[in-house]
């Protein structure tokens, strides 16, 4: 149960990346007060955790519908993940956030914006990645509820984590710097890559196409 729980964990973590999205959040939310940056993250990270939620209770039945097997999605998730970490890696992924974020931006000049539904809940933590992620997690322990129940606490716990660098962007961006942030983003890109191996052999596994059932 633990390395369920902590696989979970740091799986989520590398895919949502929360340290990375601190001073996207910051942002996003230039000019805005205290207390509405605050509402706005909270309102964001339910949102995200809401979402997260249903694909993983209700993702597998879904693929199911669409005729697409667990394995099959086990080896796509596991190539979307693959890609993520790639982004990581060279700084891709942090480009791409940014130019969201800078789009976001610019409108928020023409009048009211509110980031919390988009860009914040979805797709910056609530993406593919970690929709992937729910379902692949949950459909690994399909018919053990307490390990789903133990995987959904440590998707609330990352988005929570997530909400706590929201309330403290300014200082985390400030003590990190840039360089710091770059460093952990590329670690964590490192580890996220070769989860997504694992996650492409489960498949294959599954699928009997490995000889004597390895990975």
């Amino acid at each position: 149960m633990i390395d369920v729980a902590l696989t979970a964990f740091v799986t989520l973590f590398v895919i949502i990346d929360p340290v990375g999205l601190a001073p996207l959040f910051v942002a996003l939310t230039q000019g805005m007060s205290r207390e509405a940056r605050n509402r706005i993250g909270l309102r964001a990270c339910l949102i995200a955790i809401g979402v997260l939620a249903l694909f993983g209770i209700a993702g597998e039945r879904l693929l199911d519908l669409v005729g697409i097997g667990l394995p099959a999605f086990r080896i796509a998730g596991g190539i979307l993940l693959f890609l993520i970490a790639v982004e990581m890696l060279f700084e891709r992924r942090a480009q791409r956030r940014e130019k969201t974020v800078d789009t976001q931006a610019q409108d928020a000049h023409a009048g009211s914006h509110d980031p919390s539904v988009f860009p914040l809940a979805t797709p910056l933590l609530a993406g593919p990645g970690a929709l992937a992620t729910m379902i692949l997690l949950m459909g690994q322990q399909s018919g053990d509820l307490t390990a789903q129940a133990a995987i959904m606490g440590m998707m609330v716990a990352v988005v929570g984590t997530a909400y706590i660098l929201f309330r403290l962007s300014a200082y985390v961006e400030r003590l990190l710097g840039q360089t710091g942030i770059s460093v952990i983003t590329r670690l964590l890109g490192m580890l996220l890559a070769a989860l997504s191996v694992q996650f492409v052999l489960d498949g294959l596994n599954n699928l009997g196409l490995l000889p004597g059932g390895a990975g």
